[in-house]
């Protein structure tokens, strides 16, 4: 391999020739062989970073034109371009282990916008702490860089997802309305329900979780950028935090704001625990939505069997012909990892000292990793498994009528006890809840048929 020397204020370092960061991404890039390859700075930072890189350099040049010339605009904003659009993606390898602030990812961005600036221009003109970092700080766009790519990714992927999967219920609600089935509480049976209101039921709550999410975004919209080093604005000039927000807004399409307190936006991150939380409440409801479809479709002879779901591979490698609910384990594999998540988030949220929050890398590693793997699962659980969901009206109606908790129809007629002697009598000896009430005399045949209609009873 060749190598080209890079410095910094620590001395030389080689690097490789044909990438794009310099000495303070190689040192880190060797001192952290933590998770290397597989647990590296989420793209989502990096395009993040690329959005903040050059809406500071716009900023900086309406601010400090004799500084930022229009020359090494235009060279920061090509190289930040080719970095939100993911070309440069080979020239961030750090890892997420690294220090807490995440100074070297900042570097990191610094030193590969400057060099792919200069590779543009054509010479050597900009420098990566000097004008990449001009009027800002490693504590305050890392911060920003997490916020920005929190509100990207929960409005552009986990909502979208979530709305797909909610106008899939609202079309198989109206498909089964008419289908009348037992209802189950404590895994037991219950009363009859239709099959449209338990599916009613899903959807209602993925449109909670939306509506929660939506309301954890507005806080991650304020960022630090401006706070530079510990919240005081050093070296930033005056309007730089709001001008660099108004320019983060044109270029993602979102609403940004700066933070009206940099003290809290360096050192605290309860908008993300906030905002994770959210993200937890649809990881819960989609477990249960998961778990729900997966009993419902059991079987295929000795379950529940209710209902239908797509056949996608085979299921065992020793039972010939057995398939299983490959999608629903999936979603509920993804729904413990964000759980756990959250505990990770909690955490290194609560380690901020003094003016700094030095768990950061790992507070949005997570965040990141949930609100991605929880829109990807919905996505394939959608396309791969709930869009094909068929109702088994046969067996529906056959565990209906054998429901014992049909008696509850009774109650008005022959009271609370004599329903619960019914059942039990129907349980004891295997025979129908109406000839156990005939059998007990508390209704004749006939009276039995006039007042009991399961159906009805949704």
């Amino acid at each position: 391999m060749e190598y080209r020397i890079e410095h910094d204020s620590m001395g030389e370092m080689k690097v490789p020739a044909d990438r794009l960061w310099a000495a303070q991404t190689q040192r880190s890039h060797e001192n952290f062989e933590i998770g290397v390859g597989i647990e590296t700075m989420p793209k989502e930072i990096i395009h993040a970073f690329g959005v903040l890189k050059k809406a500071a350099a716009i900023t900086n040049n309406k601010l400090r034109p004799e500084k930022m010339t229009d020359e090494k605009l235009g060279a920061i904003i090509a190289a930040c371009d080719e970095v939100m659009a993911g070309k440069l993606n080979d020239h961030f390898p750090l890892v997420v282990w690294q220090t807490g602030s995440g100074t070297q990812s900042n570097m990191n961005s610094n030193e590969v916008i400057a060099n792919r600036g200069n590779q543009i221009l054509g010479k050597t003109l900009l420098h990566p702490n000097d004008d990449s970092n001009m009027s800002q700080s490693s504590n305050d766009t890392f911060p920003t860089a997490m916020h920005i790519s929190a509100v990207l990714i929960l409005e552009d992927k986990l909502i979208p997802a979530v709305e797909e999967l909610i106008a899939t219920f609202k079309r198989l609600e109206e498909e089964n309305e008419g289908i009348v089935k037992s209802g189950r509480t404590h895994l037991q049976d219950a009363t009859p329900i239709k099959f449209s209101q338990e599916i009613s039921g899903w959807r209602s709550s993925l449109e909670k979780d939306v509506e929660l999410i939506k309301r954890a975004v507005d806080p991650l919209r304020e960022l630090a950028l401006g706070g530079t080093a510990v919240g005081t604005g050093l070296n930033a000039p005056k309007g730089f935090d709001t001008g660099v927000a108004e320019e983060v807004t044109k270029i993602t399409g979102k609403q940004f704001v700066t933070a009206s307190n940099k003290f809290h936006a360096l050192t605290s991150k309860d908008e993300l625990v906030f905002a994770h939380g959210a993200i937890k409440a649809l990881a819960c409801d989609m477990m249960k939505i998961a778990n729900d479809v997966r009993w419902l479709a059991s079987g295929p002879r000795d379950g529940l069997g209710e209902i239908f779901i797509p056949e996608n591979e085979p299921g065992s490698s020793i039972m010939p012909g057995k398939v299983n609910p490959t999608q629903c384990e999936a979603v509920t594999m993804v729904a413990v990892q964000v759980m756990g998540n959250d505990v990770a988030v909690t955490m290194a949220a609560s380690q901020g000292n003094f003016e700094l929050n030095v768990f950061m890398p790992v507070c949005i590693y997570n965040f990141l990793q949930s609100a991605r793997l929880l829109a990807e699962a919905i996505v394939s659980f959608n396309k791969n498994c709930a869009v094909g969901i068929k109702a088994n009206k046969e067996k529906m109606h056959h565990n209906l009528h054998n429901s014992l908790m049909l008696v509850t129809a009774l109650n008005p007629y022959i009271g609370y006890e004599n329903a619960a002697k019914t059942a039990k009598k129907a349980f004891k000896d295997n025979i129908s809840l109406k000839e156990a009430c005939v059998e007990l005399g508390f209704l004749t045949a006939e009276k039995f048929d006039e007042v009991f209609h399961p159906e009805e009873m949704a």
